[in-house]
């Protein structure tokens, strides 16, 4: 299991207020692998995102789905640097309609 094996199944977390996901929106910060267990650590487009929860719970749902030999996934919040949209990939600025 590799970084990339992670951030390819974190891909399948839609951002369900933008419809992008949240690799792309730059909104994962850093993954640690420990065997097998795996540490995200991400935050939110805002600090008062009502979705918080829902996504973390797509975040582990997908890692464990996509990445069979994850046991454990651990979610880190963290608020700094704070997003701004400029985080964003260029395929994301285009999905949302943005110029590259």
């Amino acid at each position: 299991m590799t970084d990339s094996d992670i951030r390819d199944a974190l891909r399948d977390v839609i951002d369900p207020e933008l419809g992008v996901n949240i690799v792309d929106l730059g909104l994962v910060y850093g993954i640690a692998i420990d065997g097998t267990r795996v540490r995200v650590a991400m935050t939110m487009t805002t600090p008062a995102c009502p979705l918080g929860e829902y996504l973390k719970d797509l975040v582990q749902s997908a890692v464990k789905a996509r990445v069979p030999d994850v046991t454990d996934v651990a979610i880190d919040i963290v608020w700094e640097p704070r997003w701004e949209p400029g985080m964003m990939s260029d395929e994301a600025k285009r999905q949302l309609g943005e110029s590259v």
